[in-house]
Order: C-alpha cells, then sequence, then structure tokens
C-alpha cells in the first residue's frame, strides 16, 4: 500500500514544481458536475484570468485542456495544420523536436530553424525561411537547455505575413508578463503543473481571433476529436456537454492562477530573476556554472547549471533524494553535463533552495555554503517570512 509520508520533500524540478497552499485546499473541495451552474462560473472566471496572464485580445477564447502541456502542443497542430500545409519549427532543444514531430504526424511538411545546444534561435534564420509557410512554432522557454527564445523579435518578422504563429509558454506564461495580443501569438498554451504551481493534468490555452478564423476555414474535419476547438467552444462558451472536465483540478487551478495574478506577473518575474542570481553566485565557488553562454539567452525559471568538473551527477542526486531533495540532470546530451533547477511559482521562493544548500554543504565538503547562500539573500533583499526564509 502507498503510504505518503514526502510532506516536506523539496521539490525543485522544472516540473512539477510544489503544489500552491491555496490549490491545494482547493482539491478537497466537494464534487460537482461538469454540467453544473457553478462550475460554468468557476470555468468563466477562469477563462477571465487567462485572457489576463496570457496578454490576449479581449475576445480571443481561452480554456483548460484535460492534459498536460504536451495535449495543448497537440492541440494546437490537429486544428491549426492541414495535410501538406508547410510548417516551420524552430528547433534548439527536446520540444522543439517535439513540435516537429507533432506537426509531421498531422501531415505538414516541416521546415526547421535549428540552433545548437545552449543557444537562442536567430531571428534571421526564421526570416530567411519564411516563405510560403502557414505556421511558425516556437518553444518560449526551452525547458531541456535553460533557452530563452526571442519570441517577440520571431512574432515582429511574422506579424502581418499572413503567418500564423504558435507558441509553447510551458516554462515562461504565469511567471512574468505574457503579450499574446502586442506580440502578435495566435496560439499559445503551458502546463498547470509548472508556473502556476497547480496540479498536473490540465493545459491553459489561448486562441487568437485570427486563429480561430483560420480554424474555421478547414478543409477537412479536425483529426483530434477531443480537443477539436468548436466542441471546446461549445461547452465553454455554449455550455452543452462535449465531454467531461476533471472538476476538482478546475478548482485547484483556479485557485493558484488567482494567487499568480494577485501576486503581480512583474513581482513574480523579478522574484525568479532575483533567486536565480543567489543560487548562480552561491554555487558558483563549487564550479557549477551557467550552461547557456549569453546572458539575454538564459531562461529565468529553468536555471541550467553546467555541473563542476569530476561532480558524479547521479550519486549526488540520489543522495539528494534520499534526504527528500529532487532536482533534475539533462537531457540526452545534457545528461551528466548539467542540472536544471526549477525555479517557477513555489519553488522559486528561498527557503526550497536552502535545504538544497544545506545538503550539498554537507554531501560536497563545503563548509560555509549555507552561509554564504544567506548572505546572498541579505544582498538580494529577499530575507523574511514573506519570501519563504522562516517557513
Amino acid at each position: 500500500m502507498f503510504e505518503d509520508t514526502h510532506d516536506h520533500h523539496v521539490l525543485l524540478t522544472p516540473g512539477p514544481t510544489p503544489i500552491h497552499p491555496r490549490a491545494q485546499k482547493a482539491l478537497m473541495r466537494g464534487m460537482l458536475g461538469h454540467m453544473d451552474p457553478e462550475v460554468f462560473a468557476l470555468n468563466r472566471e477562469i477563462q477571465a484570468d487567462l485572457r489576463v496572464m496570457y496578454g490576449t485580445e479581449p475576445e480571443a477564447f481561452t480554456a483548460l485542456l484535460a492534459g498536460t502541456g504536451s495535449l495543448g502542443m497537440e492541440a494546437g497542430f490537429a486544428n491549426l495544420v492541414e495535410k501538406g500545409d508547410e510548417i516551420l519549427v524552430c528547433a534548439n532543444g527536446s520540444f522543439g523536436r517535439r513540435m516537429a514531430e507533432m506537426a509531421a504526424r498531422y501531415g505538414a511538411h516541416v521546415r526547421l530553424v535549428t540552433a545548437p545546444l545552449g543557444e537562442a534561435i536567430k531571428p534571421e534564420d526564421v526570416a530567411a525561411h519564411l516563405d510560403g509557410v502557414a505556421m511558425v512554432a516556437v518553444v518560449h522557454g526551452e525547458t531541456s537547455t535553460g533557452v530563452l527564445n526571442p519570441v517577440p523579435e520571431i512574432a515582429k518578422l511574422v506579424r502581418g505575413s499572413g503567418v500564423l504563429l504558435t507558441v509553447d509558454a510551458v516554462t515562461t506564461a504565469g511567471m512574468e508578463p505574457f503579450h499574446m495580443q502586442d506580440w502578435g501569438v495566435d496560439y499559445a498554451y503551458t502546463g498547470a503543473q509548472k508556473c502556476l504551481s497547480a496540479p498536473p493534468g490540465l493545459a491553459p490555452i489561448a486562441i487568437s481571433e485570427r486563429a480561430f478564423a483560420r480554424y474555421a476555414a478547414r478543409r477537412t474535419p479536425t483529426p483530434l476529436w477531443y480537443c477539436d476547438f468548436e466542441g471546446l467552444r461549445d461547452y465553454w462558451v455554449e455550455h452543452t456537454y462535449h465531454h467531461t472536465i476533471p472538476v476538482n483540478l478546475h478548482y485547484a487551478f483556479h485557485a493558484a492562477l488567482q494567487a499568480a495574478l494577485e501576486e503581480g506577473l512583474d513581482a513574480r518575474k523579478l522574484r525568479v530573476q532575483q533567486l536565480g542570481q543567489v543560487i548562480t553566485r552561491t554555487l558558483a565557488p563549487l564550479g557549477f556554472s551557467h550552461y547557456v553562454r549569453r546572458p539575454e539567452d538564459r531562461l529565468p525559471t529553468v536555471l541550467a547549471l553546467r555541473l563542476p568538473t569530476g561532480m558524479d551527477d547521479s550519486a549526488v542526486r540520489l543522495a539528494l533524494r534520499a534526504r527528500e531533495i529532487s532536482v533534475t540532470g539533462g537531457l540526452g546530451p545534457t545528461a551528466g553535463v548539467i542540472w536544471r533547477l526549477g525555479l517557477m511559482g513555489e519553488a522559486a521562493r528561498p527557503a526550497p533552495y536552502r535545504a538544497l544548500m544545506v545538503a550539498l554543504q554537507d554531501l560536497m565538503g563545503a563548509p560555509g555554503l549555507v552561509a554564504r547562500y544567506e548572505e546572498e539573500l541579505q544582498v538580494a533583499g529577499l530575507v523574511g517570512e514573506k519570501q519563504g526564509v522562516l517557513v
């Protein structure tokens, strides 16, 4: 029998993140039917809050898909791509490559714009391949390498061309301002368990009016029935039955999203930037260094750090896990080369990272590591109960 002994587990992964206390409480609400008027009222609030989080046009369609962020990715291609369409995918990591695979499975002719691991996509490379494409797809924050791709610059190139722009905002939306309308993004998605610290199982999406018009002009039915845009709109707007939504996950997501917006997206962005700098400066004397060379290309919410020479990645992470601390290593070519430390939602607090410093001080024989961390927090102005140091 499974026994929950992990109430104090320290989760520092690039997703999922620790559940926000308000979301945890909301999960315990009594069940209502998915066609209940109270649930429809809750969903309307979620839609309005998602428009704020994504920075959409006033009438943009927003919703929650009953699946993780990968379903958000797939739904975009299923609804907005038809067989034979030319699609330009920016791929400089695992999730850009996943976009390319999904688009191809829906019959697209995929062109790739690539960059080496640890480097951002160059807008001029996108510009050179725009002719004849129906959509550009890009990952804003490439979780696998800790790279921030220049979405505003890419969007500026695409805007006015008639080409749709799809953005994976899984590690950015909800932790910093996202300007979907101003940038000209047509379809965006994230995962509930990332920046918002809600439970996994929901993919918040936003669809521009232009994208809905493209969908309405399809020559063939959407091949993915479960997330057909029209069926989703029938449920979310017309309140007709489509499929059973995970009501309790909606409760929790609503609470987590409201908490994020109350804190403010600018404030959350600053919190992440400051804590990331504190962690990097604290670990630098041990030999940790930034994997992404250019500061402007570094994703604030997933801190990718190159490991010290000679460090046994697997052994140290297993020792940390034995102390109820989870950190994540690299994917594929970066396995054993980097750690990817999550700085999203409730993980982006001083207290969880203090626990990491306590453990590393012991495991790596680094006296003074905790004291250095606390000094850096003082310098950054992050000391206090509100920031989680005394919790």
